[in-house]
């Protein structure tokens, strides 16, 4: 049997659209099944536009952490409705975060603005979908403030 180019790009984008890639961290991450509220019945693909950065307790982190909605194949998905979820994925400090953390992506971008965390230690931060996608930032410190 004779297997053409086209049938093996057809296999390829059936693996990866049919959600066989997954991970954590930033970039093209966090695949799982379902649809995605894209329109599409495949599910959306999340990343860390802009991560978490360090900050001193109960200080809003700046810049704000976005969260990128792209499709299987990379691109931004600036069809995306659904709302994006985030919380603190690693929190061994008990610690609270604080802000609005669950916005609805403008262009396929979900900005968080007034994220917070209220003790001091080194945190991650999950993003999710209500459609189970899930992608976790770098670590980020939280700090004790200084007087100058």
């Amino acid at each position: 049997m004779r297997i053409s180019h086209a049938n093996v790009i057809g296999a390829l984008l059936l693996l990866v659209a049919g959600g066989c890639m997954g991970g954590t961290g930033s970039g093209l991450v966090g695949i799982s099944g379902g649809n995605g509220g894209n329109g599409s019945n495949t599910a959306p693909v999340l990343g860390f536009f802009v991560q978490p950065n360090s900050s001193n307790v109960g200080r809003v982190i700046s810049p704000a952490v976005e969260v990128v909605v792209r499709d299987t194949l990379g691109s931004t998905d600036t069809d995306f409705t659904g709302s994006i979820s985030v919380a603190l994925a690693s929190n061994s400090t008990g610690a609270a975060l604080s802000g609005t953390n669950t916005v609805r992506p403008v262009n396929g971008i979900a900005t968080f603005s007034n994220l917070a965390v209220d003790k001091v230690g080194t945190y991650t931060l999950q993003a999710s979908t209500s459609g189970g996608t899930t992608v976790t930032s770098a670590a980020f410190s939280i700090t004790t403030a200084t007087a100058p």
